[in-house]
């Protein structure tokens, strides 16, 4: 089972990591797509609506579930933490200290993810909003 510990911790870590990395270069795809966009050139708003929404599902998934993430991985770390305690029979509170703190690691780790997620989410839904207007303004709507 004590070999299990450092799966379980690369696994949320990489995860998350992976994650971090898909929202960037999601974010920043959109970001330049927004800047180059006429909204005015559009003669449908749900085109443009669907054109410009496209992928940020996938940054407001991440800012909601990361921090689940996080917590699994926690749970996992004390489980993991509390069966070496039971299979050994020694209270060591170094041990204990060190599967503990591990485990919180992981839920600190979700929410430093869940967080830039969620600010890239709104701005990038604020845009949106922007290039509608946009077009409705263009369109006399």
């Amino acid at each position: 089972m004590q070999a299990l510990r450092p799966l379980v911790e690369y696994a949320v870590f990489g995860i998350l990591l992976l994650l971090s990395v898909a929202v960037v270069a999601i974010a920043l795809e959109r970001q330049r797509f927004f800047s180059r966009i006429d909204a005015r050139g559009y003669t449908s708003r749900a085109r443009l609506e669907s054109d410009l929404t496209r992928r940020l599902n996938v940054i407001g998934t991440v800012a909601s579930n990361a921090p689940y993430l996080g917590l699994l991985g926690t749970v996992l770390g004390i489980m993991l933490t509390f069966q070496t305690l039971g299979a050994t029979g020694e209270m060591d509170v170094k041990s204990i200290m060190t599967g503990l703190a591990l485990a919180l690691k992981a839920t600190a780790a979700g929410i430093v993810v869940a967080i830039p997620c969620v600010a890239l989410n709104n701005a990038l839904r604020r845009r949106v909003r922007e290039r509608l207007t946009d077009f409705d303004e263009a369109h006399g709507g």
